[in-house]
């Protein structure tokens, strides 16, 4: 079974798979690698302020050439 991992990009569902170039969490690896090796998301135990977007869960995305930091929610894995 193939592994494919999707996620919402400003809005609009695209298969990471498909560029060969995208790197996904903080060490950078292809998407199957980030999903094999536990899917790491950024998730501090302790927040240092309250009301705030720069401590939410989030996960880097490099994709056709453009950095995305999104909500972990936004990304589905499915298996052909």
């Amino acid at each position: 079974m193939a592994t494919k991992v999707h996620a919402c990009l400003a809005g609009n569902w695209v298969t990471l798979n498909e560029d060969p170039d995208c790197k996904i969490g903080e060490r950078l690896t292809s998407p199957n690698t980030w999903w094999e090796e536990n899917a790491k998301i950024f998730s501090p135990h302790k927040r240092g302020e309250e009301n705030t977007m720069y401590e939410l869960d989030y996960v880097h995305i490099h994709f056709k050439g453009v950095d995305y930091r999104i909500n972990p929610i936004f990304i589905q894995i499915s298996q052909d």
